[in-house]
């Protein structure tokens, strides 16, 4: 088979907006594509939106707007979302496309003419958030597993297709080929589930209750259920059943899903295309969910991660690397801000942008900003070398296997033994006798090759921050033929000119919610003891107008105001460092007028304005409406 590599992600349902959950899955399938791009793949990766059914028409309703409005802005967010994580689609589909409509009916029309679609009755429990009937032994005391709602009971004439007649097929088809639905957990899982006789499915609705949906080309009075239409936006994108690109990549495809849509996809979508004459797809790679305090995160419970506020907070590649390398792929793994903020500073900014920094400062310092060439080896250079070559053939397989956070451990494995060597060969006292110009040279261009590999190995995962590495090494791109050649050691063109540029991953500081809601409480002064009304009305608070203000030398604090309050005077204000002269000069303030008069670095000051802490500052106290010079506070 000729190097071709279709990944695909599920399509996102525009029910509501997008999430870390979708990104996950999304930036997974980029990863892959940017990979086997980068090994001479000839790679297509689609993603898309799901955009018919029960929970569009309920969303939209809740809007005030029309299903394909609504559908058209959710769409929207998505599509407008991807380029912001460097995601690197072929294709988008939506099952509102006119191709897509048109395969979904020359699908239905082919499985009804082979028999294997009939009218019947059904009577179930339906949920409207998975838009599909539940037998009773599935639902958790009586309430849906996912949406823990009850299910609505059902009775309808349907088209119904004929499942169960795929069954024994199905499970010959996964134990011929014990990859087919992987981690082996989901296949297990799968097979469990077969265990049971298959009941036929339901797979139209009536438009006399829904009808946001693809008629049925056989029945104008039905819409295909979602799933029926949905699954199929893997072969409409490519061209199915004519163009090239479904005969070359289809053979290949890799779904990736989240276990939640296991079933449809181990079960419905086999038998769908063993129904069609369609050969199944290759791979079914099945991960678990981001967790939040606990729960499977999701709209309905509130616990929702948006990936932009992520990603402008902590930057895009930091925010990539994290969902690859906390989560094992098939497992569930526990989303919290401050494992990310860990991560950022202990890998990212400790190992890699430490590496990067000090090895591209001593390029500068002692090579003349030049890449060095390599004539004086030793065998101390050999486990660094041989550690280089491991560590792509490691990765390599952890990519054949969807081990991603393998990868990532196993690229900072090399980092780590990157560093060890900088340690054991101490260039900077090498640099010392001229004698040792020729090992010193050696040992640069080593430690700048090691950058050159890590940056290829780490461009899939997060393709600025190899960029950054590739242009400080003097290289232009990242090419296929940049790819074959790593798997041989000097690749690297001495010659190339250095360039050191601002640190890769600035640490940052993490502070938890809480403690910033107590740092802001603590600013808060405790209520001072009861006084009586009298003691108040000594005190004579007035209206006042900063005529001009001006620095006190030698205090970055204080500022020294000439004040109107119906009368000119001077007071000495400690808010330097909120407010400059020229904000000042105009305010209206408010002023304890009848302080005795102080003396602050040698200014009389004849009154205090008064001001209130923010937790990030003073702000003056202001008025709703605008109040009369000199006019007393009440």
């Amino acid at each position: 088979m000729d190097k071709v590599y279709f990944v695909t992600t599920p399509i996102y349902y525009v029910n509501a907006p997008p999430h870390i959950g979708h990104a996950y899955t999304t930036i997974v399938a980029d990863v892959l594509a940017r990979h086997y791009r980068l090994s001479g793949y000839r790679t297509f990766f689609l993603t898309g939106t799901d955009e018919h059914g029960d929970k569009i028409v309920e969303a939209a309703t809740e809007a005030n707007t029309s299903p394909k409005d609504f559908a058209d802005r959710i769409s929207a967010q998505f599509r407008n979302l991807w380029p912001e994580l460097a995601v690197t689609n072929d294709y988008f589909i939506r099952t509102t496309d006119t191709n897509h409509v048109e395969t979904v009916r020359l699908i239905l029309q082919k499985v009804h003419d082979a028999g294997d679609i009939y009218f019947g009755k059904y009577e179930g429990y339906y949920c409207i958030g998975c838009e599909r009937f539940y037998v009773e032994k599935e639902l958790v005391d009586g309430l849906c597993p996912d949406h823990q709602t009850a299910p609505v009971y059902r009775e309808e004439n349907n088209y119904f297709f004929r499942m169960s007649k795929y069954q024994d097929w199905l499970i010959q088809h996964i134990h011929e080929n014990p990859d087919f639905i992987r981690p082996e957990r989901y296949k297990n899982e799968v097979l469990a589930f077969l265990r049971d006789p298959l009941e036929d499915l339901c797979i139209s609705r009536p438009k006399s209750r829904l009808s946001w949906g693809i008629t049925l080309p056989f029945d104008d009075n039905y819409v295909t259920y979602v799933w029926f239409d949905a699954l199929i936006n893997y072969i409409t994108a490519l061209g199915y059943p004519d163009r090239e690109d479904y005969r070359v990549f289809w053979p290949g495809a890799q779904h990736l899903i989240a276990k939640d849509i296991l079933k449809p996809h181990g079960i419905y979508w086999p038998t769908m295309l063993k129904a069609a004459g369609i050969e199944p797809f290759r791979h079914l790679n099945v991960h678990g969910y981001w967790v939040v305090d606990q729960s499977k995160m999701s709209k309905s419970l509130g616990n929702v991660i948006k990936p932009l506020e992520l990603k402008d907070k902590y930057g895009l590649d930091p925010f990539r690397y994290f969902l690859l390398r906390e989560m094992v792929f098939g497992l569930d793994s526990n989303f919290s801000e401050e494992s990310f903020v860990q991560r950022l500073n202990s890998d990212l900014a400790n190992d890699l942008g430490n590496l990067v920094s000090r090895t591209i400062t001593m390029a500068v310092k002692y090579c003349e900003g030049k890449v060095p060439e390599s004539t004086s080896p030793s065998d101390g250079d050999g486990v660094l070398i041989e550690s280089g070559g491991k560590t792509i053939a490691d990765v390599e397989s952890c990519f054949h296997e969807l081990a991603l956070h393998k990868a990532l451990i196993t690229i900072w494995d090399f980092i780590n033994v990157t560093n060890k060597y900088i340690v054991e060969q101490e260039p900077w006292k090498l640099a010392k006798d001229p004698v040792n110009r020729p090992r010193l040279d050696t040992v640069i261009y080593n430690l700048l090759e090691s950058l050159r590999i890590i940056a290829v190995l780490v461009s899939p995962f997060m393709p600025g921050s190899a960029q950054r590495i590739m242009n400080q090494l003097g290289v232009e791109n990242t090419s296929v033929q940049d790819y074959e050649n790593i798997r041989r050691w000097g690749c690297l063109i001495p010659g190339n000119r250095i360039a050191v540029e601002d640190a890769l991953f600035p640490r940052v500081k993490y502070e938890k919610e809480a403690e910033k809601a107590d740092a802001k409480r603590n600013l808060v002064e405790p209520v001072k003891p009861a006084i009586e009304y009298g003691d108040f009305d000594k005190v004579d608070i007035r209206v006042a107008r900063i005529i001009d203000a001006e620095t006190v030398p030698n205090s970055n604090k204080l500022l020294k105001l000439k004040i109107d309050i119906g009368e000119e005077r001077t007071i000495v204000a400690g808010i330097a460092k909120d407010y400059t002269p020229k904000d000042l000069i105009g305010k209206k303030i408010v002023v304890v007028a009848n302080l005795k008069p102080a003396k602050l670095m040698g200014i009389d000051s004849h009154g205090m304005l008064l001001a209130a802490d923010t937790g990030k500052g003073l702000t003056l106290l202001s008025f709703a409406e605008d109040p009369i010079i000199g006019a007393k506070i009440r």
